[in-house]
């Protein structure tokens, strides 16, 4: 529900559809978000356990798929997500078939490649979230060793999600200077076993989230949806989305 919770508090849809298999949790779920409607932008919010519910959608995002438990790579939940999809994305791509398709259930990569060929749509409306937390956790732990804020580095992970990411060394910079000449300016050691145990973490930090609490939450979406949604351009030059339906 993270990202749903993220799509509300952001006001990036008009409307938003819930799809799961488990009826009560689901209905739980929608109550929980409808309870809250008070202090969110005004958002119709709807569930069902039946895929036509996401008629017409302008985007559906598919979180669904087996959970990973401690000590299991990603590319081992393939077999058990690959049923699934083959039930799920054929009717999903029927009921929306002029919707974009974004994929975060993992192995995210593969499963994004498994989603184009099921669902029949051109390549570019079917979107894995890729390396996107990858960059992200790269980021938060650069940011940490050199104790500044995280928005204040650029730096990205390239590749698969997860195990066999690659980092962007040479790029990353800190307020827009390059990371060696960052360094060089604050007097700070440059060590390659600091570079190695930071990209390390990055490929564990998953398994180390999964041990502790069971699951990790996709939260830094936002502005993933919103460059991926159409848009109008308001009088004073806000870019405000309108009329989106999301299925979960």
């Amino acid at each position: 529900m993270a990202i749903a919770q993220t799509i509300l508090t952001q006001a990036l849809a008009d409307e938003i559809t819930l799809v799961d298999v488990n009826a009560d949790k689901l209905h739980g779920e929608m109550l929980d978000l409808q309870h809250v409607a008070a202090f969110l932008p005004r958002t119709k919010i709807s569930a069902s356990v039946n895929y036509s519910c996401s008629f017409g959608s302008d985007l559906v995002i598919v979180t669904a798929g087996a959970r990973q438990i401690t000590g299991e790579s990603r590319l081992n939940l393939l077999q058990r997500n690959l049923a699934l999809f083959s039930k799920m994305i054929p009717p999903l791509a029927a009921d929306s078939p002029d919707t974009i398709l974004l994929i975060v259930s993992n192995p995210v990569d593969v499963l994004t490649y498994v989603a184009w060929k099921l669902s029949g749509f051109p390549s570019n409306r079917v979107i894995g979230s890729g390396t996107n937390l990858d960059s992200s956790r790269f980021r938060f732990l650069i940011a940490d060793h050199l104790d500044i804020n995280a928005q204040d580095v650029q730096a990205y992970i390239v590749g698969e999600h997860g195990d066999s990411s690659v980092a962007l060394w040479s790029s990353i910079s800190v307020g827009g200077v390059l990371i060696l000449s960052f360094l060089e300016r604050q007097q700070i050691a440059y060590e390659k076993q600091t570079l190695a145990k930071i990209h390390k973490e990055v490929v564990e930090g998953a398994y180390e989230v999964i041990k502790l609490k069971g699951y990790t939450f996709l939260t830094s979406f936002d502005w993933y949806f919103s460059e991926l949604l159409p848009t109008k351009s308001a009088i004073d030059l806000c870019i405000y989305p309108i009329e989106y339906r999301f299925c979960f």
